[in-house]
């Protein structure tokens, strides 16, 4: 069994994406990984050189300035990266530049693959999410927040990057795929999780992700000040429907983040921002136990 992993990334220590961590997460369960660095002017690229493993290897790209609508040209990148990936290769593991995998896991997520290894019928895997805000010790349970993704799935060149790069889909004419809606990928759930790093990171870097996740949304492609220390401060962790504590272990490579984190949350329920429809359905959350009406971009194997 051959199983490689990509990533993409791009000014990586400017945001304080642990992109290095990510990357490492995922290493021993893979014959190659490939890291797409965008035109990084931040030392980024340097970065993943130092890693020092030759089942490394770096693509270079520059992020084309008109694909600033609906994020596609995160979903670019990532299509990048499945292009680069060994035609021998049995299963592709997707790892976000904010997304870890947690050591006691990997023994669990290898023998999945090599389980299904020869079962057609399934597409790739599905992980659960655990998404932190605010700080290391908080997590975003809520439909708000992607509760489940697609991170594994088969070497084949008909299988894209859907939308912005949260999942994958398999398209007919893979060159055309924006012509095309695609088909769901068959994939079987996993327990291990994708801890999920996003919003967990100071005020500052925060909010300087945000206005760049805003200019590749919704932007007219002009530079932007992440060095506007006034509009950095503007970030109050409010975004939020409702938070759970965290209970559990981190992976042992973030250990260094979480030892140094230098500012305080203080997570304050009272101070949420849903809105009435989000308030009945957590209601419904709450009676029944069950998230009804979620989003699915993939079938789920029974």
């Amino acid at each position: 069994m051959k199983v490689s992993a990509f990533t993409y990334v791009r000014n990586g220590l400017r945001f304080d994406y642990p992109f290095i961590e990510a990357i490492k997460s995922v290493l021993p369960l893979v014959n190659e990984f490939i890291v797409v660095v965008g035109d990084s002017t931040d030392g980024t690229r340097e970065a993943v050189e130092a890693i020092h493993d030759e089942r490394i290897r770096i693509v270079d790209t520059i992020w084309d300035p008109n694909m600033l609508s609906g994020g596609l040209v995160f979903a670019e990148q990532a299509n990048i990266g499945l292009n680069n990936i060994s035609k021998d290769s049995d299963w592709v593991f997707h790892i976000q530049a904010d997304e870890l995998i947690h050591e006691k896991d990997l023994g669990t997520i290898q023998k999945a693959m090599q389980d299904y290894l020869h079962d057609e019928q399934t597409e790739g895997f599905l992980f659960p999410f655990i998404n932190f805000f605010g700080d290391y010790w908080h997590y975003a349970p809520s439909r708000r927040f992607h509760q489940h993704e697609i991170r594994i799935l088969r070497n084949n060149p008909h299988y894209r990057s859907y939308k912005d790069s949260q999942g994958f889909r398999w398209f007919e004419n893979p060159a055309n795929q924006l012509q095309e809606k695609g088909r769901k990928l068959k994939v079987r759930k996993i327990e291990p999780a994708i801890y999920h790093y996003s919003w967990a990171k100071p005020p500052k870097f925060q909010q300087a992700k945000r206005m760049e996740f805003g200019n590749r949304y919704f932007g007219t492609g002009e530079p932007v000040d992440y060095a506007n220390e006034g509009l950095a401060d503007l970030y109050n962790y409010r975004e939020f429907d409702y938070l759970k504590k965290f209970t559990g272990t981190h992976p042992a490579l973030m250990k260094e983040r979480i030892t140094n984190q230098v500012w305080e949350f203080k997570y304050e329920p009272s101070k949420h921002n849903m809105n009435l429809k989000e308030k009945l359905l957590k209601f419904v959350e709450d009676v029944s136990g069950k998230q009804v009406f979620i989003y699915r971009n993939y079938r789920l194997i029974k």
